[in-house]
């Protein structure tokens, strides 16, 4: 449980870090710079675990990784850079909720009993969040961290596909799927951003914090819990990370949600809490696999 903790700690505060980030860098930079260092680090650790190279299907890895790093982590970064860290993470963490939906749609797996009541209090939530009625109407980086959720979600339904055969080694599926979601993170930056990073400490600091903590500690504290701990377990340890999210960016940052956002965000999570107590529940009942768990992407969800 504790390697759980701390992953939902990392990921959490990492809005705080990746917004700081922005400061010095643009969000395509950023999150170019972010996947592709990332993919190095995940091929050198294989190597030095001497695991194969090979990706399993490199068809389904390719969109695998458009959705969960191009689009999920292109698109919530993007969301950073004009939108609140603390609102963004809740946003982007909505992707439970577009997993159970997709998942049926696609998948043909049904949704019961409490998992509506889930999904009711979730979307309930956006629509405070996001507050169409508000003069201004909705904010892009409203609209992107929310379709960084379903990129994510998207992923999530292509990784089950893929993961179906229990052989695939998701170490490697996750740097594969960071290398070929990093490929068009990288010529975007190069078509749009009008120059490099600044390079201070700070800076440095914050892209070894994405690199080497979330791309590579919490990444491994992940496949630990998720061996070790039923997925009900582990999808209520996940809502750590938001809540370190929202309550990070309101200390260090002085984002204090207004009382609309404050509502949308307790019910998002409040939402997300009832589905993984559901997945417990679920978990007493069933017996434990002995394979390797079905979902361990790179950001579970982006931590972005």
């Amino acid at each position: 449980m504790g390697a759980l903790v701390v992953a939902g700690l990392f990921y959490g505060y990492n809005w705080v870090v990746m917004k700081t980030a922005l400061r010095y860098a643009d969000a395509s930079v950023f999150a170019a710079m972010r996947v592709f260092f990332g993919a190095v680090l995940l091929f050198l650790l294989l190597a030095v675990l001497r695991r194969s190279l090979r990706p399993k299907n490199l068809v389904l890895t390719i969109v695998v990784g458009l959705f969960g790093m191009t689009g999920s982590i292109g698109l919530s970064i993007w969301a950073l850079q004009s939108g609140g860290a603390g609102k963004t993470s809740v946003l982007v963490y909505t992707m439970p909720m577009w997993l159970l939906l997709m998942s049926w749609v696609i998948l043909g797996e049904r949704v019961r009993g409490l998992q509506w009541l889930s999904v009711a209090l979730a979307l309930a939530g956006l629509v405070f969040v996001l507050s169409p009625w508000s003069a201004g109407g909705t904010p892009l980086s409203n609209i992107l961290g929310v379709a960084a959720g379903v990129c994510s979600a998207a992923s999530s339904v292509a990784a089950k596909i893929l993961c179906r055969d229990r052989k695939v080694d998701l170490l490697g599926l996750n740097a594969w799927q960071m290398l070929c979601g990093a490929i068009p993170l990288v010529v975007i930056a190069l078509l749009t951003a009008e120059s490099g990073p600044v390079w201070t400490g700070t800076f440095v600091a914050a892209l070894l914090y994405n690199v080497v903590l979330v791309c590579g500690a919490a990444l491994l504290l992940w496949f630990y819990t998720l061996r070790h701990l039923p997925a009900g377990t582990a999808g209520l340890g996940r809502l750590v990370a938001p809540v370190v999210g929202v309550l990070a960016a309101w200390i260090q940052l002085g984002e204090r949600p207004d009382r609309y956002e404050l509502v949308g965000m307790v019910l998002i999570i409040i939402g997300l809490a009832s589905l993984a107590v559901w997945q417990m529940a679920n978990d007493r009942g069933a017996p434990r696999s002995e394979g390797p768990p079905t979902i361990a992407l790179a950001e579970e969800p982006p931590g972005d």
